[in-house]
């Protein structure tokens, strides 16, 4: 087991499925956990499990909606009073609408939710992960990205309707792009010793979508197959991104979990330096992040 001991560890969407496996994970290797989450009773109850399983650890829960862009900002700055430095971030949280939603800024909730609330959030508390001695950002993304489309630059934000295979496509869109920023970034970061990589957990039986039962019968049974994993299967990759010590300096790559997904040659756009770039400076421009204040 890879020991993080003192490390300071914040973890968004970590109050149930492969968030809460990630976090219970590594408090049990020594991390000094603060759970960014938008329910805070749920957060105090996770906190309350954690710490009832791990002998000697304290979670810190921290409330924010990261759909909200305001709630971000402010939890952001939350982080950066408390912690002079933050070792890893793990951006987890994440939904899968199965129909549009505005937030009060006007973005889809989802688009919101998946991609552009921890865009916000990492670019907020980046200088604490500069501040560590080795610094590590985890972006959870999918093999969904794949089902992505083309991303247009100039007007990725503009989802309109959907539902059921659309809604698919559209969840597919917002975790390409959280491949586009982990990727955006590990290059923004290239002489700081700050690392930037994401992550497919694989296909796991959790709550994504909203309002859907987790782990049940079916799920179960499926989850002694291959292809349909628990939450505390799913969030191994997390974990090891966050720990492992052969991974230190490991930037700018894409991990996949799922079966047989990593003989298929690379999602579209990974490769392209300049749509990560455009994508990354209309970004900056939808959250009110100058470019001055941007990595």
């Amino acid at each position: 087991m890879d020991l993080i001991t003192g490390q300071r560890v914040v973890i968004t969407g970590a109050t149930s499925g492969i968030g809460k496996a990630t976090a219970f994970e590594l408090a049990r290797r020594g991390a000094e956990l603060t759970i960014v989450c938008r329910n805070l009773e749920k957060g105090k109850t996770t906190a309350g499990e954690i710490e009832g399983a791990v002998p000697g650890v304290t979670v810190e829960v921290l409330l924010a909606d990261l759909s909200e862009l305001d709630q971000v900002r402010r939890v952001a700055a939350e982080i950066n009073e408390r912690y002079p430095a933050v070792d890893v971030l793990v951006n987890n949280a994440g939904v899968q609408d199965m129909r549009p939603r505005v937030t009060s800024d006007g973005f889809d909730h989802m688009l919101a939710s998946n991609y552009l609330g921890p865009f916000l959030l990492t670019n907020l508390v980046l200088d604490q992960v500069k501040a560590a001695k080795a610094g590590r950002i985890v972006v959870v993304a999918s093999e969904a990205s794949r089902n992505g489309g083309r991303i247009d630059p100039e007007a990725f934000e503009k989802f309109g309707s959907y539902a059921r295979l659309r809604a698919m496509r559209a969840y597919g869109r917002t975790k390409l792009l959280d491949l586009l920023f982990a990727l955006e970034l590990a290059r923004r970061l290239q002489t700081t010793g700050v690392t930037s990589n994401a992550l497919c957990p694989g296909l796991v039986a959790t709550n994504l979508v909203e309002g859907q039962p987790v782990m049940g019968r079916a799920d179960r049974m499926a989850s002694l197959t291959p292809f349909l994993r628990r939450p505390d299967q799913g969030a191994r990759m997390s974990v090891l991104l966050a720990t492992d010590p052969s991974l230190a300096g490991v930037t700018g790559r894409f991990f996949t979990s799922t079966p047989g997904m990593r003989f298929l040659p690379s999602v579209r756009g990974s490769r392209d330096a300049g749509l990560q770039r455009r994508v990354w400076e209309r970004t900056s421009e939808l959250v009110g992040l100058s470019q001055t204040a941007a990595v």
